[in-house]
Formats: structure tokens, sequence, C-alpha cells
């Protein structure tokens, strides 16, 4: 907002005519009331800072003009600089030859909107072509589509809708809409060169529909359908446009029209969609915003504030309590702003986050980051954000506001490119931190007629989210007081206004009013002895609590059991989850939790988890996503905090989360139990999804009232299913297994033994050999004497494992070939096929040509007769070795490309690392020597950006010293280091690998 013009620089006006007239003052709105006043204050805004004569406003007031209106214009004239208020003389001056109104730059949404949009022009001209094909000009549509996108945000519905002039309406009103329509079409054709021609369809039917006789819609239109491969309905498309025209206009449609038609049956090449441009930074990243559930509504000041921070701060924190709309004017503001970050905006909420020691974990697994190494989190963060342009999204940091500060501020100071927008409840006292308090939404002064409240945002919002729930709700003549009052009684909080209108659907405005007076009073305290701020604040908090709480009352029994119940799940949960945890009279986890069976204060009957679930989230209690395979259950963070609060006042807590803890410790034993098998990638995928559970889980266990035992079982079991090797998270999954083993000295024997070897595992492919040995010699130690099948297999492998990657011991082969027999004979699928794997890949280093292909072979087999992914991929990458160290190279190349492919589909992070470096000693032993040293260039950056260490893994390392010599003495040094830079600098090792560039 800027400063108006007047006798103080202290006013800021702000006005409105792309929707309903709006005058704001000093954020507070203006409550324009008289009919006439508004149609004066509309006509001189239109021409603003222009002399209106007197005879136009005239004209734009009356129909009719009435004798003597130049007097009554007068009138009208000093009322409105008296409803406008401010200063003696006002933003309202009489001039010559009629009056002008006096806006500064950016006070009036239509100079807003033009600028953006001329802005946008400039900036996504093609200078060439359509289709832009570089990294200059994809650029450059970026930010003309991003302008667009906030140029039409400022439309809030029909211009000057509330404005009782008919001149306007037929003079103004269609250019103003016209403007708007010029800039869809141009928002289409920007988004249309940066490929998004599946994105614009929707838009571009429901302009089709409200202008059937508009060509270029129709043209769009066409173009989209066809680049999405709908050619048949584009041509359907052209139909019903030409019927259109005809019967409407006795027309045919135009030549551009008719030459798309004719492109488009002849598949015209030119139609095609836009190339990846490219890019100095590689390809662009989208980032891992989600997507908006509902509409967004008001805030366009704060949004146009926070952007404006951004440009030239660092770091931003939202601050202001639950409830108030941080996260979602965080996620807005950073979906808007992320044309400027080339590698993305991501979020990482830190709301399930309950050990501030894994802090930089969260934000590196929010990021994407693939890392095996030892190496601290801060230090994987700092090498990957280094060179990067991104904005991240720190979402709830209060409760972990000391960790997140220290972790920012090493951040902050090592990746320039970095922005951070933050949310907490509090500031984080970081150096050179922007605190953005964010305010209430606007709420209606004391009366007013409807569209003076609809102009208000807290009416605005209750209204948008009260016409999902209760779609006959309108504000009306008789209830707008209520309205008004409802809003101003809720301070105008976002969360506390959607709790309310869910109940429009069987309250009346003025019911819920009552009973939210009742509430209030039995809330109120003495805040009011409180400075101006924090009373404000404690009033703020006050306010929600009393609309939560007053919501949970209306729950009905069943309802407020399972809100207590599902508090306990972090990130999200499906209905089995809910099932299970919180169950009624079936309780699967009886025996494993220690629960009374006559106490059933969180307990819902399993059978009525489902509705009770539907009825949560009808009452906007919890959020639900169906767009997976398994409907998706989150809680806003406040509601969540409200629900464990009760949960604690049950003394319910930790018995729920012995159920939780051992819900998902089951389930990652069934997934470790069903490794190599059909469902193994599907296994994997749904570990990670509930990766905040398995966390809270692990958390729980070693705790104080946690069983750390159990914790051990899920941390083990994460091992066995390769979850940390697939979620890049090894330095993770060590912490697990050495924090259980050290609280649980009593676990059982082959649990104990199964984690130390795991632990050692872990450590060996880190390359750390010291610890994986002082983990091994524990792990004999403790199973000397045992005769259980698990533990001698685990044992056997371990041995055989270490004798192979560490020391490259032909023995390797008999130990891992009796840890296989082992693990078969107790049944252990998954552990079986793993020491198949590894004794696949030992006889392929170090046993004798017969025997190496025969394992081979008998490896690939199994993988692919369990019909298992990742186990198949793993089966032909093994197959690959023993061909290129005793059979045919070329053949090698084939089988590693394979497995390259698939791992590359199911989002192994792993396995790629591997394969690249295998497809390296493939091109070298078939002479492709120029194409072996970018792919050891490639291999270096995959192993750098995972943090593999190489060289404590001996048989591998020597193939690689051995290939990469032989590849520098036939190249030379400066061939072999300029070939090698080119696949350093590979955007994508992967698709070099696999023939690309």
């Amino acid at each position: 907002m800027t400063v108006g013009v007047g006798d103080t620089e202290s006013e800021k006006f702000e006005y409105k005519i792309l929707g309903p007239l709006e005058v704001v003052r000093d954020g507070r709105p203006v409550a324009v009331r008289a009919a006439k006043q508004r149609a004066l204050l509309a006509a001189l805004l239109v021409d603003a800072n222009r002399v209106v004569p007197v005879d136009t406003l005239i004209a734009r007031l009356w129909d009719e003009p009435p004798d003597g209106a130049r007097n009554a214009l007068q009138n009208y004239v000093l009322r409105a600089r008296r409803t406008l208020g401010g200063s003696a003389r006002g933003p309202i001056r009489t001039c010559a030859q009629g009056y002008a109104i006096d806006v500064p730059e950016d006070a009036l949404d239509l100079h807003r909107f033009d600028a953006l949009v001329d802005a946008a022009r400039v900036a996504g001209i093609p200078r060439a072509a359509e289709i832009p094909r570089t990294a200059e000009t994809a650029r450059a549509a970026e930010r003309a589509s991003a302008l667009l996108g906030e140029a039409l945000a400022l439309w809030r519905g029909e211009p000057l809708s509330d404005v009782p002039s008919e001149r306007l309406r037929q003079e103004v009103v269609p250019a103003l809409n016209e403007r708007r329509l010029s800039a869809l079409e141009l928002l289409t054709d920007a988004d249309f060169r940066l490929g998004r021609h599946g994105d614009v369809l929707p838009r571009l039917r429901e302009l089709t529909a409200a202008h059937p006789l508009q060509e270029r819609f129709w043209a769009q239109r066409m173009l989209a359908l066809y680049r999405a491969g709908r050619q048949g309905e584009a041509l359907d498309c052209y139909s019903t446009v030409r019927a259109l025209l005809l019967d409407e206009l006795g027309v045919d449609p135009g030549a551009e029209l008719w030459r798309l038609h004719q492109q488009i049956l002849t598949a015209d090449p030119a139609l095609a969609a836009p190339a990846p441009p490219d890019s100095p930074h590689g390809p662009r990243t989208e980032g891992n915003l989600p997507a908006e559930t509902t509409t967004f509504v008001g805030r366009e000041a704060m949004l146009r504030k926070t952007r404006k921070l951004l440009d030239g701060a660092r770091l931003v924190t939202l601050t202001g309590p639950g409830g108030v709309g941080k996260t979602r004017l965080a996620l807005r503001t950073a979906a808007e702003a992320s044309w400027a970050y080339p590698h993305g905006a991501w979020l990482a909420d830190l709301a399930p986050l309950t050990d501030p020691g894994l802090l930089d974990r969260v934000v590196a697994d929010a990021l994407g980051i693939p890392d095996q190494s030892l190496r601290p989190g801060t230090d994987v963060l700092i090498e990957h954000l280094r060179e990067r342009r991104l904005l991240l999204v720190l979402d709830n940091c209060e409760h972990v506001a000391e960790a997140a500060a220290h972790l920012l501020g090493i951040l902050l100071c090592a990746a320039p490119g970095l922005r951070v927008l933050a949310t907490s409840r509090q500031g984080l006292r970081v150096p050179g931190e922007y605190l953005l308090p964010v305010p209430p939404l606007a709420v209606p002064t004391d009366r007013g007629e409807p569209p003076t409240l609809e102009r208000s945002e807290a009416v605005r919002l209750l209204a948008d989210r009260a016409e999902a729930c209760a779609p006959h709700f309108r504000i009306t003549a008789r209830n707008q007081d209520a309205v008004g009052r409802l809003c101003r009684r809720l301070d105008g909080i976002p969360l506390a206004i959607e709790l309310a209108a869910v109940r429009l659907g069987t309250l009346s405005a003025e019911e819920i009013l009552e009973r939210l007076d009742d509430r209030f009073r039995l809330l109120s305290d003495t805040g009011a002895a409180q400075p101006g701020a924090a009373r404000t604040g404690r009033r703020h908090q006050r306010t929600l609590r009393g609309v939560v709480d007053w919501s949970h009352d209306l729950c009905d029994e069943r309802e407020r059991r399972l809100w207590a119940g599902v508090s306990v799940f972090s990130g999200g949960f499906d209905l089995a989850a809910a099932e299970a945890v919180c169950p009624g009279a079936d309780r699967p986890w009886e025996e494993v939790v220690d629960v009374p069976r006559e106490d059933d204060a969180v307990d819902v009957p399993r059978e009525d988890v489902v509705d009770v679930l539907a009825a949560l989230a009808h009452k906007s209690v919890l959020t639900v996503d169906t767009t997976g395979s398994r409907a998706r259950y989150r809680m806003l963070e406040t509601l969540r905090q409200y629900g464990q609060s009760r949960l604690g006042e049950l003394g319910r807590e930790v018995p729920l989360r012995r159920r939780h803890c051992a819900y998902y410790g089951d389930m990652a034993a069934r997934a470790a139990a069903r490794w190599c098998g059909p469902d193994e990638v599907a296994w994997l995928s749904r570990l990670r999804l509930e990766t905040p559970n398995l966390r809270a889980a692990l958390d729980f266990s070693v705790s104080g009232e946690g069983d750390a035992a159990a914790g051990l079982a899920i941390a083990a079991n994460l091992t066995r299913t390769r979850y940390w090797f697939f979620s890049s998270s090894l330095g993770e999954g060590r912490l697990w297994l050495t924090r259980a083993l050290d609280l649980a000295p009593d676990a059982p024997v082959p649990l104990r033994v199964g984690g130390l070897a795991l632990a050692a595992w872990i450590a060996l492919c880190q390359g750390d050999q010291p610890a994986a040995e002082r983990f091994l010699a524990g792990a004999v130690r403790l199973g000397e004497g045992a005769t259980d099948g698990e533990t001698l297999g685990v044992l056997a492998y371990m041995e055989g494992a270490f004798a192979f990657l560490a020391h490259g011991d032909p023995a390797a082969v008999a130990l891992l070939a009796r840890a296989r027999d082992r693990f078969r004979a107790a049944g252990l699928v998954g552990d079986a096929h793993m020491a198949s794997m590894m004794w696949a890949m030992a006889a392929a280093f170090l046993g004798e040509r017969e025997h190496a292909l025969a394992a081979g072979r008998e490896y690939v087999t199994e993988a692919a007769a369990h019909g298992a992914g990742w186990a198949h991929s793993w089966g032909l990458w093994g197959m690959g070795l023993a061909e290129l160290r005793h059979g045919d190279p070329h053949r090698a190349v084939g089988l590693f490309r394979d497995s390259l492919r698939r791992q590359r589909g199911i989002g192994d992070r792993w396995g790629p690392v591997w394969g690249v470096e295998a497809m390296a000693w493939a091109a070298t032993a078939t002479g492709d020597h120029a194409h072996a040293a970018r792919l050891f260039g490639a291999a270096a950056r995959l192993l750098r950006t995972t943090g593999v260490a190489l060289g404590g893994l001996k048989p591998l390392h020597d193939a690689h010293v051995l290939a990469e010599r032989l590849v520098r003495g036939v190249l030379g040094e400066g061939a072999y280091a300029s070939a090698f830079a080119e696949g350093v600098g590979s955007r994508e090792p992967v698709r070099l690998a696999l023939g690309g560039r």
C-alpha cells in the first residue's frame, strides 16, 4: 500500500474497482454506504489522476440528470471527502473543468493490474519464434506467466458490481472485462511457450463456455488439445465453433482458426510442443510445493509485502498465533515467487519433527537430497545448496526454533542463492532476519450493507467456505448484521472462521453467535491488564481456543474420541492406520500394548472409524487427499496439538503412542517379510510416505516411556527392506540402530545380534571400516553359541560381506553361500535374496569364470522368479558384472543399461551410483574410452552427491582404479580431463549413461 496525497504523509489509501468498490485507509476498510457516493468515487477512479469534466461525472451519476445537477454533484463531492476522512483536502481535488482523485502508484488495483500486464508483455515476448528454446526465453516466459497470474489474482468479480451507474456499466465495465480477457489470452500463450498445454485445458474450457464467440480462445483450446494428443477433440472444437458462428453471426471462422484447423488435419510439425530449453543451471526444478485444495481469499497486500521483502531479504519469518494463516500465506507467496528460483521452491514441514537433532535430515529429505555418507547433515545441505538458487519454505518452526536458527545461520552464510521463508509463532533470532507479523483478516465495521460486508476479507472467507458445506447460505438483509458480528467475534482468524463456516449448514449465523458468546465468556481472563500487543495476541489465542473448544463440543462422543486418537499420527495417516491405532471392541494391538479393556476413552468401534473420519473431514477437523491409491488424512497442526492436549487430559497419550509404535513396527516387519517379492517396490513407496510416522514411532521407542527393543526392531526391519538405502538416509538408519542398541541391552539376543550386524552393514557401505569392525565384533561375541537359523545366517552374511567388500577375500563366496542357505532354511526370503546378491557379486569379482557366470544366471533367475522389481534390477546388474569380467562386455553394457533404467523408474537413489560406475567399466572394456571418461565424471558426481566412499569397498575401488588408469593411458591426461569434466557437468548422470547428453 502506498502513502496517499494529502496534508499528512501518514495516510495510506488503497482503492479497488476490479470487483465491488472498496476503499481502505491505513489498513481499515472505509464504508461507502451511499449509492451516489460509490458512483462518484467509481467515476473518478476509472480516470484516476486525470481531471474528469463535470458533464462526464453528471452523465455517470444520473441516467436523466435532475435540475441542479451541478450543485448536487458538489454536495456529493463534499460528502465523499468526509467519508474518506483523513487530511483537510484529502485525495479528491477541485479543478477548473471538474474534479480529480489523486491515486499514488500501486494504490489502485486497476493500475497494478495494467502495470503487471505491461511487464508481462515485455518479459514474455519471444525473440525469434513462438516457442522458446533457450534458458533466457524460458525464464522470460516463466516470469510473464507469474506476472499475469499475479495480475489476474487482483480481480474479485465483476468490476464495479455494486456501483449504480448505467453509463459506467455500458461504457467502462466492458472495456475492463476485455482487458482481463486479453490478460488470460497472454497467460495461456506464456503457458504454451513453457509446454503447459495440459494445465491450460480447464481454463480454456471455462473461457470457451463463457465466451463462445471468441475465436482466440477456441484456437488456444484446439492447440492445447492437439498437443495433449487429443487430435479428434481438437477437430470437434472446430466443428462446434464453426456451427456457433454460423448460427449466431452468419459467418465462417476467421483465417487464423481455419489455418490452425488445416495444420491439425495434416499434423503440422510446427504445432509440436516446445522442446525443453537449455539452462546454465541445468534443468529447471519445480520444487515440491503442494497444490492448493481451497481458494485463497484476501491477503493481497500481505502477499505483495511478503514478496517485496523476499526480493531483498535472505530470511523472512512470518509470525503470529496458530490458525492466523501463516502457512497458507507462505505457500501462496512461494508459489507466486517460484519463477525467480531456477532450482525451485521447496516446502519442509517441521510439524511432525519431534527430535531437533534430526532437523538437517528432515530438510534434506524435503529437498530430495540423496546422501549415504558419514558427513554431518549440515555439510550435506551446504554442498547441495552452495551453487543453487532456490526458495525454502520452513514451516512450523516454533517447537524447534533454536535448532532452526542454528541451521539457517549456517546455511544462509554458505549458500548465497538461498532464500528462506519461515513460519513460526516466534522469531528465530537469526542475523538478517525480517519479521513479518501476520494479522488476522480484515473484519467489517460495526454496521454495513451486504456489499460492504462482502468486501471484508473475513466475510469473503466465511462465504467461500460456507459454499462447500452450506450451498444455500447467502448474506442477506436479515442476517448481515449477525454475519458481521460473527466475523468480528472471531477476530478475523482464518481457522476459526473456517470451523464456524462448517456449522452454517445446520445453524444460522445468529445461533452460532449465541453459542460462541457462551463459550468466550467461560474463557475470559485478565488479559485487559496486559500491554496492548500482548493483550491482542492473548485475545487471538483465546478466540481460537474458544472456537476449537466449541467445535470439539459440537462433535459427538465418537468424533471427540477419534479427534484425540488420531492426533498421535505425524504427517498424515490412512484408514487402516486409524482403525488399528484407535479401535474399540476389536483390539488387535491389545496384546502388544497394555491397554485396560474397560477403559475406552479414545476407542471407536472399528467398523465406525471410516464414518467418523468422514464426519471429522466434513467438520474441517481433517483434510483428505484421495489422489493416491489410499485416501490420506491430515490434521492442521493447531488442531493436532489440541487433540494431543485432550489425549493428555484423558491420560491416554502413552497407551495410544504405544499402539501407534506397535502398528508401524508391524508395518516395518511385514515389509521386511515381503522383501524380494512382487510388492517390494510398493512397500518401499509406502514406507517413504510414512516416514514421519516411522520417525515418531522410533523417537517414542527411545524415549523414557517407550520400548527401546521395539525401536530396535523397527530400525532393523527398515534396514532389511533397504529403506535407508532407497531413501538415501543411511546415516539416519545407523543413528536409530545405535541409539536403540544402547538403550536396549536386555533385548532378545537374535534382535541385538541382528541390530549390530545391520549397523556393521551400513557402516561398511559408508566406507567406515573401523566402525564396521567394532559392530561386527560385538555381533560375533554376542552370538557365540547361538543355534537359531536367523542369528547364524546374520553372522555368516556379515562375515562374508566383510570379507568381500573390506578385504576382497575369495573365502567370502563360501561364507555368503552358507548365509543364503541358513536364511532359506529359516524362511527369511528377503535376507536370503540379499545373501544371494552378495554371493553372485563376490563370485563375479573373486571367483572363476564358470562359477561366476553360473552364479550370475542363478541370481537373476531367482530375482525374476520372485517378481521383485528392485531385486530384479540388481539381478541384471550382477549378471552384467559377471559378463563384464568373465564373458561378453558388449552384453554387459545392455544388462547394466536395463538395470539402470529399471532403478531410475522406481526412484532408487542407491543403485544408479553403481549403475553409472559399472557402465564406465563396460565402456572401457568395449573400447569406447571417451565415453568411459564421461561416465567416470558422471559417476564421480553421483558418488559426491550421495557421499558414498568408494575407497572403503575394495573390489569396486580396485575395478574403478584399473579401468580409469586404462582410459587415462589411451586418451592422455588432457583429453581425459576434458571428457571427465563433461561428465561431472552433466545435468542428468543417469540419462548420460543411458545414451543421452
